[in-house]
């Protein structure tokens, strides 16, 4: 089989090591069969999509919608080499799911509005299927309705005509959408269970997601409802494209 490729861009260790182990767990693939790549330490590789079965994206503090002068020489950096692997990716139809920072990257190359406007506060959501969702075969076998991971400051506020709306929030109206047949963005965390959102909740404490009197308080919201189905979509995403 031809690997899959994880591009990650956390820079502490504990919750990107925790990351892949759950892109590992929820994938079912080895480690050779996943490759991890962490941008926020090196230049992304020139990748021969030929020898891939399909990228996955993992989410990561870097927004697209701050202002220019606020962006790191790693951001910049990596957002422009995002853009020039989605020119090939889109025009190839290229196997993609990014998730949460997926739409920052997918959104921007596609010219979506990016703002605050749907924030969620770490959390979990109710996430509804749409139409095109529930026809949709990366989302088969789950329910119309289901409870996923949430915790962003940014979100799009108005999709493209190129792209398919699959399923939305109360608060957020694009939870997930589709370009051309294969290319895939979420805004909630498909990999993520309970363990994973507490060590992240821990990692991030101080990175604005939340007031530092609400730990406890946040640490309660992610385990107010069972989630189990959003990771289905990762496994289904290998037994749809492994080649």
């Amino acid at each position: 089989m031809k690997p899959f490729v994880l591009l990650a861009t956390r820079a502490e260790d504990v919750p990107a090591d925790e990351e892949y182990a759950l892109f590992l767990r929820y994938t079912g693939l080895s480690e050779t069969e996943l490759i991890r790549v962490r941008l926020e330490a090196g230049a992304m590789p020139r990748f021969a999509l030929d020898d891939l079965s399909g990228i996955f994206v993992g989410g990561g503090p870097f927004n697209a919608s701050d202002p220019a002068d606020r962006k790191s020489t790693v951001q910049r950096r990596v957002e422009a080499e995002f853009a020039a692997l989605l020119g090939d990716v889109v025009e190839r139809d290229f196997p993609f799911l990014g998730a949460c920072y997926g739409v920052g990257t997918v959104g921007t190359h596609l010219g979506a509005t990016i703002d605050r406007t749907h924030s969620e506060p770490i959390s979990v959501v109710p996430v509804t299927l749409t139409d095109a969702g529930a026809a949709d075969p990366l989302l088969e076998g789950l329910p119309p309705a289901f409870g996923a991971f949430v915790g962003h400051k940014e979100a799009i506020s108005s999709l493209p005509a190129p792209a398919v709306l699959l399923a939305s929030s109360p608060r957020c109206p694009v939870q997930m959408f589709r370009v051309g047949h294969n290319v895939y963005a979420t805004q909630f965390h498909p990999e993520l269970d309970v363990d994973g959102i507490t060590t992240r909740i821990h990692a991030y404490a101080d990175h604005g997601y939340f007031a530092t009197d609400e730990l406890e308080l946040t640490l309660a919201a992610v385990r107010s409802a069972p989630v189990s189905h959003p990771s289905r979509i990762l496994r289904t995403f290998v037994e749809r494209y492994a080649r």
